[in-house]
């Protein structure tokens, strides 16, 4: 959410400071992710400054040159060498001197410096709109009324509008602060509460509203009130639609509003003034002068403001003319052909209350995530409709001008009562750890718009106002009073009782900072991704079991991630359009799913992604790229370090192009090089290699197994090699389960160093390589007892494999 502060301290009854404000936002719970400085112009035109030109001659060594002598009422004029064609004696320009930066619209900063141009020495520049960022206007410099001042400031002459704009961080439940109106009155809540004194919020509605006349009356019916609750109008004629006024533009551009004309300007105003969508229609294009609120029939050709043709479901809210032809998605997109046009002469203003779920679903659908539409998802003040509209009407007369035409149609079948909850003050105290004297609980509840019902010695029944749809619960009632009394308020007691971790806890924590470690030596970065992602990364089998978002604020962030891969490869794909292609990542993150009576399940995984070069060419080292093998010994690593031990990895029956890892019975996880398929849809185009391990099978393995601590041997170990002739489709696992087989206990490692494939071994054969440790604890092994062992070994991989020893 972005919050202009000047636009918010026209509501707040007492200046607040920038810093100060940012303070107050967090500690009311709306987070200020960053405060930036705002500027209509870059630079501000700091520095620039009104000067005179006193002369202007033709500088000798070019024609396209002039040399002026410029008085900016300082000890004495400079001397400047201009290339514009309009440059004369007498004019009134802009002037950059020496020292002063300039901010071109297009283009970097340039800061003035002394220059010689073709032999002249320059000190400074006159500038044209385009290079001091005013427009993009390059025809000349900029010339002056003959009465400005010499010597003013550039930014005194033109006013650039400055501001300060905050980003806050709402959760989801909080409508009520998504404009600034909203937090304003939390501003002024807190400023009531902690000041003790009675501020008032200005007030912006007024109750001067009156038509002028009654010629042209438009009927409204709506056909599906629960979509719509209530819907108010009111039409306007003659207005002449022009560019809004500077104030009107220089509050929506610094919140990164784009200004369209006067009538639509305000509507977007007062959207982000209250929180509350208007839709301004051309009340001409209103066929038979009525509105119609419906729903129609599937597949029914609607063509919005985007000039895309849109079929529509028979769920979608619509707003209709007399003839039935949509005109408008309701709360969400509005028609091509209604819509406010530069010819439009008379319009019809809509101010309504929609159905959160209609509208989300609408919007879903559609993938139209509009202003509009997130307003109306989160809900709307359905008691400030008309206020709305009327102070709305108040400002097109004032801009656009035109008559006010009609009464307020209003239709509002069902009047909305407020909900009640009570709160008892042992409950305050128990949820907030405070005493708070029932006069501080008053005024913080009805600063915030609470009506107080009953009060009694030990309880408070309070009306809940219509912008706090979230409040239902006496525990919401104390997070309202604890957020204006100030988050960073909350008092800790002298004596705190800290549950001890669990002997488990502590094992889980250490095992994942212990692996942490070591990856970061091997050169990973950690990274932490959305736990929300998007459904389209998956096949409908996978979403049949994932656990959907009811009230998603984005239409990309649907579903909690059922994965691991799927949201490393939007970092991988991040980083290699940055041109940071060499990845080794790691994230220690949750998978979501529902299991098969519908309850949801979690899953903790430790994940791997590898990409690129293990590490570039040096001189001396060629570059060596990650491959298959690489992830395996990765993940062999990676569990060594966790201190686990008979390490297996098995091909996939679910996937041929995987290993499964398992140690002993215990599946740990897999590890596989993610198809060109998945990596595609990412604009992936190197191979990818991902590891992903169950975290709670591996805790399961390092607290059930027995760590056996015994003394390093004094003994030298010994080593063997051994090169097998063997079908190319016996793989390394089936010779390690072939020699483990024999249970040798002095022999300490096995490991393949080398596969050699080639027509003159034979049809289908291969050759592989295997090293061999033996050690003894007790003793020095001498050749005779390694070469027994070599021998059963032979004997058994004849027998298994039909090796064919190579001498």
């Amino acid at each position: 959410m972005t919050i202009s502060y000047n636009w918010l301290s026209e509501y707040l009854p007492v200046s607040v400071e920038p810093e100060k404000l940012s303070k107050i936002l967090t500690s009311v719970g709306l987070e200020v992710e960053s405060m930036e400085k705002y500027q209509s112009i870059k630079g501000g035109l700091e520095g620039l400054i009104i000067g005179e030109v006193l002369t202007c001659e033709q500088h000798p060594n070019a024609d396209k040159l002039k040399i002026t002598t410029v008085n900016i009422n300082a000890q004495q004029p400079l001397q400047i060498v201009c290339g514009a064609s309009n440059v004369a004696q007498g004019q009134k320009v802009v002037v950059a001197t020496v020292g002063t930066t300039i901010y071109p619209l297009n283009g970097d900063a340039i800061t003035m410096k002394v220059a010689k141009i073709r032999g002249i020495d320059s000190y400074g520049m006159i500038c044209a709109e385009d290079e001091i960022g005013l427009s993009a206007n390059h025809d000349g410099i900029i010339v002056l009324p003959n009465d400005v001042t010499v010597g003013t400031t550039a930014a005194t002459y033109f006013n650039p509008y400055n501001d300060i704009i905050f980003e806050i961080g709402l959760t989801p439940n909080r409508m009520d602060a998504m404009s600034h109106y909203g937090v304003a009155k939390d501003v002024c809540a807190y400023l009531i509460h902690h000041n003790k004194e009675d501020f008032k919020i200005k007030n912006i509605f007024t109750n001067n509203f009156k038509a002028d006349n009654n010629n042209l009356p438009i009927q409204v019916t709506v056909e599906n009130t629960k979509a719509c609750p209530r819907y108010a109008g009111v039409s306007i004629t003659n207005v002449e639609i022009k560019e809004s006024p500077a104030w009107l533009k220089n509050k929506l551009t610094a919140i990164g509003v784009k200004s369209i004309n006067n009538v639509v300007d305000i509507t977007n105003f007062i959207l982000h003034e209250t929180g509350q969508p208007l839709h301004a229609f051309d009340a001409d294009k209103i066929t038979s002068k009525h509105v119609v609120v419906k729903n129609l029939p599937n597949n029914t050709s609607f063509i919005a403001l985007d000039e895309k043709e849109r079929k529509l479901s028979e769920n979608d809210l619509m707003i209709c003319d007399g003839n039935n032809t949509p005109m408008c998605i309701g709360g969400v997109f509005g028609g091509l052909n209604s819509g406010i046009k530069p010819t439009t002469k008379n319009i019809f203003l809509e101010s309504a209350c929609f159905d959160a779920t209609t509208i989300r679903r609408t919007s879903m659908l559609h993938n139209l995530r509009t202003d509009a539409a997130t307003r109306f998802e989160k809900g709307v003040d359905i008691s400030h409709t008309v206020a709305v509209l009327q102070r709305a009407v108040t400002l097109i007369k004032e801009i656009a001008g035109g008559n006010i035409s009609s009464d307020i149609i209003d239709v509002y079948p069902e009047k909305k009562a407020k909900q009640e909850v009570s709160l008892k003050n042992h409950y305050l105290k128990k949820l907030s750890g405070k005493n708070y004297h029932p006069d501080a609980v008053r005024r913080i509840l009805t600063s915030l718009g609470f009506e107080i019902v009953k009060e009694s010695i030990d309880e408070i029944r309070v009306a809940v106002p219509f912008n706090k749809p979230d409040i239902e619960l006496p525990a919401d009632i104390v997070e309202e009073i604890i957020r204006i009394d100030g988050l960073d308020n909350i008092e800790i007691p002298s004596s705190v009782t800290i549950s001890p971790q669990t002997d488990n806890m502590e094992i889980k924590e250490g095992l994942k900072e212990k692996m942490a470690h070591y990856l970061i030596g091997q050169g990973f970065h950690e990274i932490l991704t959305n736990s929300i992602t998007n459904s389209k990364y998956y096949s409908d089998a996978v979403l049949n079991n994932t656990v959907k978002m009811l009230n998603n604020l984005s239409a990309d962030l649907d579903v909690l991630k059922p994965h691991m891969l799927e949201t490393g490869l939007e970092v991988i794909a991040y980083n290699i359009n940055r041109k940071n292609s060499n990845l080794k990542l790691f994230e220690f993150g949750k998978t979501y799913f529902t299991n098969e009576t519908g309850n949801y399940k979690e899953e903790e995984h430790l994940a791997l992604y590898i990409t690129g070069l293990e590490h570039e060419d040096v001189w001396n080292k060629k570059e060596n790229k990650i491959d298959f093998y690489t992830a395996k010994g990765i993940a062999h690593a990676v569990l060594n370090v966790a201190g686990i031990e008979h390490i297996v990895f098995k091909p996939s029956e679910e996937n041929a192009l995987a290993l499964e890892i398992y140690s002993g019975k215990i599946k740990l996880g897999f590890l596989y090089e993610v198809a060109k398929s998945q990596t595609q849809n990412f604009d992936i185009k190197q191979p990818v290699f991902f590891i992903d391990f169950n975290y709670a099978a591996l805790l399961k393995q390092v607290t059930e197994q027995n760590i056996i601590y015994q003394e390093i041997s004094k003994f030298p170990a010994m080593q063997r090699d051994l090169a097998m002739l063997v079908n190319t489709n016996v793989t390394y696992h089936q010779i390690e389960q072939t020699i483990q087989k024999l249970k040798l206990n002095k022999l300490k490692n096995i490991r393949l160093f080398d596969v050699f494939e080639s027509d003159k071994l034979g049809k289908d054969k291969k050759s592989m390589a295997v090293n061999f440790t033996f050690s003894d604890e007790e003793k020095t092994l001498t050749d005779k007892e390694i070469d027994s062992m070599i021998h059963k070994l032979i004997q058994q991989l004849e027998k298994d494999l039909a090796a064919e020893i190579r001498k």
